[in-house]
C-alpha cells in the first residue's frame, strides 16, 4: 500500500499525482482536504483552519502551518495517524506539506518528497529534504538545479515535466482565418483576468484570442492548446508541463507565489530560450511585439523540458522505496 498525500490549494497537485497514480502497479490510498478521483482509496482530511485566530503558525520558525489551538489541524493529523496505523503503508508521496512528512517519519513510514521550484532554504524545507528517503523534481535536472537541493543530489530524481498529456497525439485543428492565442488560467489563481483578454481581443483583432480557466473552466484543454498559435500562461509546474507536452510558443507570466516559485520556474524557461517571459501583463501595445517574439521560437527545444516519460519515471522511484519496506503483519 502507497500513500500519497495531495496539498489542496490549486489542481496541479491532484493533476500531477493521478498522473504518476497511472504509472503505479500497488494500491495508493490519497490524503487530501480536496475533493479527489482516480484512487482506490480516498481518506478526506478535516481543513487545517478552523481557528478562530492564527497563532505561532510556524512553531517558532521551524515548520511551516502549526496553528495553535486549531481544532481542523489535530483533526487531519489524528486521521492521518490513525489510517497509518491501520494501512501499515510501505511508503507515503507527500506533494506537499512539511509537517505530514514528518508525521510520516516520525511512524517510521518512508517519504518520497515533491520538491518545488524557488528558494527552499528555510529551516521547515531543510527538514523534510533532510528526512525525506527520495525527493522528486519535475523538472529537468539540466535546466534548473537548485543549490539548496545538490546537498542530497544522492537521493533526489529529477522526473521532468510531468504532464496529464504526455502520450496523447496532438489533434488537428481546422485552419483558422487568424493566428490564435490561447490564454490559460489557473484554479491556484492567476494575476491576469477575462476582462484583460477581452481588451486584447478588441484590440489587437488581427487574432483570435481564446481562454481557458480564467471565466470558463476547461477540465481538458488539450484540443484548445492544440488549436493555439501561441500560449500565454503563469508559470505553474502542471501548465508548464501540458504546453511542452503540446509543445507550442508561449508567453509566461509568473504569478507571485512562496519562495519565488514560478519566478523560479520562469527563469529557467527563458534561459533555455524555451519560452517569452515578462513579469507583468503588458500593456496593450506591447502585444504585437511579444506575440512575433514567441512565434520566432524554435518550439522543438521543449522536448529538453522531458515531459516524455515523466511520469512513469517518478512513479519507479517511489516503487523502489516501497521494495524495501515491509511492515510486520
Amino acid at each position: 500500500m502507497i500513500g500519497y498525500y495531495i496539498h489542496h490549494h490549486g489542481s496541479g497537485h491532484l493533476v500531477r499525482a493521478q498522473s504518476i497514480r497511472a504509472h503505479l502497479s500497488a494500491p495508493v490510498t490519497a490524503l487530501s482536504t480536496a475533493t479527489v478521483t482516480g484512487f482506490d482509496h480516498v481518506i478526506r482530511l478535516a481543513p487545517d483552519n478552523r481557528a478562530e485566530s492564527v497563532t505561532d503558525p510556524t512553531a517558532a520558525g521551524v515548520l511551516h502551518w502549526v496553528p495553535r489551538g486549531d481544532d481542523g489541524l489535530r483533526d487531519r493529523m489524528a486521521t492521518i495517524a490513525e489510517w497509518i496505523a491501520t494501512a501499515r503503508p510501505d511508503a507515503l508521496v507527500v506533494d506537499v506539506s512539511v509537517e505530514v512528512a514528518l508525521l510520516a517519519r516520525l511512524h517510521g513510514v518512508p517519504v518520497v518528497a515533491m520538491a518545488l521550484p524557488g528558494t527552499r532554504t528555510d529551516t521547515a524545507h531543510q527538514l523534510v529534504h533532510r528526512i525525506a528517503e527520495r525527493i522528486l523534481a519535475a523538472w529537468p535536472r539540466e535546466l534548473y538545479e537548485p543549490p539548496w537541493l545538490r546537498e542530497h543530489a544522492h537521493k533526489t530524481h529529477y522526473a521532468g515535466g510531468i504532464s496529464r498529456f504526455d502520450g496523447r497525439v496532438p489533434t488537428r485543428a481546422a485552419r483558422a482565418d487568424r493566428p490564435t492565442v490561447l490564454v490559460l488560467g489557473g484554479a491556484g489563481g492567476s494575476t491576469f483576468t477575462g476582462a484583460q483578454v477581452r481588451a486584447c481581443a478588441d484590440r489587437h483583432r488581427d487574432y483570435r484570442w481564446r481562454t481557458a480557466g480564467l471565466d470558463d473552466w476547461v477540465d481538458d484543454p488539450w484540443s484548445r492548446l492544440c488549436a493555439a498559435d501561441v500560449v500565454v500562461s503563469h508559470a505553474g509546474q502542471g501548465a508548464v508541463a501540458d504546453i511542452a507536452a503540446a509543445a507550442k510558443p508561449a508567453i509566461i507570466l509568473p504569478a507571485p507565489r512562496p519562495f519565488d516559485e514560478q519566478a523560479a520556474t520562469a527563469r529557467a524557461l527563458a534561459d533555455a530560450g524555451l519560452a517569452v517571459v515578462v513579469e507583468t501583463w503588458p500593456e496593450l501595445d506591447e502585444w504585437p511585439g511579444l506575440l512575433a517574439r514567441a512565434r520566432e521560437l524554435d518550439t522543438s527545444r521543449w522536448r529538453r523540458w522531458h515531459t516524455a516519460g515523466a511520469a512513469a519515471r517518478a512513479a519507479a522511484v517511489i516503487e523502489e522505496v516501497t521494495a524495501t519496506t515491509r511492515f510486520a503483519a
